[in-house]
């Protein structure tokens, strides 16, 4: 989603190209269209795939996929602001967090046209989300844990953003596809999108409880801190891993039996349909928005005897 975090520099990179690209739209005078994520993580590389297939597809777009300095309600929302200045005519975003950014999300609402990704903001005046279903992927990830742990056991969790809707999402159809066994999810850790912090967060669950048997990664990146901290412990093997997305290290914990399964999206498809969704939006074409606003693209679990076709089909996508 290794390194899994861009460094500084590579983060600014991808701004400053960002940057330039807006430059050339205002000098060609082709309307640009960006899509706006919640923080630097390989897991977007999937969509920065999607968008470019996108852009070979809408010859009289700039399509532009921006990455964040860091993840921050604050700084994302400059960085949309910027873009509105800029005159981009659309935007799709991932919410760092929803709730605390409403007045934001609808000023940008009410200058440009507003599309939401991964993480929902319903409450605002956007167009339409695409994305999962955060909840039937919670759903997916009890269903793991339910197989993985026949006689019962204590989960903990560990995500990014706790107030971000696709966690609070997640979370929650976990717990109600735990309801009546004997798994509970007893608590859950956030890191703010911060990779050291997120491993420290494993490592400290290992030593302050014992008792856990299960820990569940919500963030693309969460599962891989969980294998390294639990490697790093000698505790591979000993606890029930259940993951989300397509780490390189997530995929090979399921290859190796050291992950149960994982529940991975489809953000390359979220960018692609996006992207033209939004293309159509501003000519007027509708159609594609449906009654209730959501779009959904269908998550599913990958296991130990699926692994390898996913991941040749991650790298065919990926043009590699």
């Amino acid at each position: 989603m290794k390194s899994l975090i861009r460094n500084a520099s590579v983060a600014a990179a991808a701004l400053a190209v960002g940057l330039t690209a807006t430059a050339i739209a205002r000098a060609d005078d082709k309307p640009t269209l960006a899509f706006v994520v919640n923080g630097a993580s390989d897991f977007w590389k999937a969509a920065e795939a999607g968008v470019k297939k996108a852009q070979g597809e809408l010859p009289d777009y700039n399509l532009e996929l921006k990455y964040p300095e860091q993840s921050s309600v604050a700084i994302q929302q400059r960085l949309m602001d910027d873009l509105v200045t800029a005159g981009v005519k659309g935007i799709m975003v991932s919410a760092v967090d929803p709730k605390t950014s409403t007045d934001g999300l609808n000023k940008i609402a009410s200058q440009t046209a507003l599309f939401t990704t991964d993480s929902d903001a319903p409450q605002t005046k956007r167009v339409a989300y695409i994305g999962s279903s955060n909840v039937d992927a919670g759903k997916q990830a009890a269903e793991i844990a339910k197989k993985a742990m026949p006689n019962g056991g204590k989960c903990l969790g560990f995500v990014g953003l706790l107030g971000a809707d696709n966690a609070k999402e997640r979370i929650q159809g976990m717990k109600d596809g735990l309801a009546g066994t004997k798994i509970e999810l007893v608590d859950v850790r956030g890191d703010d999108i911060d990779q050291a912090r997120a491993k420290k967060n494993v490592e400290d669950a290992l030593v302050a409880s014992p008792d856990v048997t299960c820990m569940v990664g919500f963030y693309s990146y969460n599962t891989p801190r969980i294998y390294e901290a639990l490697r790093d412990a000698g505790k591979l093997g000993q606890i029930t891993v259940v993951g989300f997305d397509d780490d390189p290290i997530t995929l090979g914990g399921v290859k190796e039996g050291t992950v149960a399964a994982t529940v991975v999206q489809q953000p390359f498809e979220w960018a692609y349909q996006g992207m033209k969704l939004m293309a159509a939006y501003l000519k007027g074409d509708k159609s594609g928005i449906p009654a209730g606003n959501l779009i959904i693209i269908p998550t599913k679990i990958i296991g130990k005897d699926d692994v390898d076709a996913y991941a040749a089909n991650l790298k065919a996508m990926a043009g590699k």
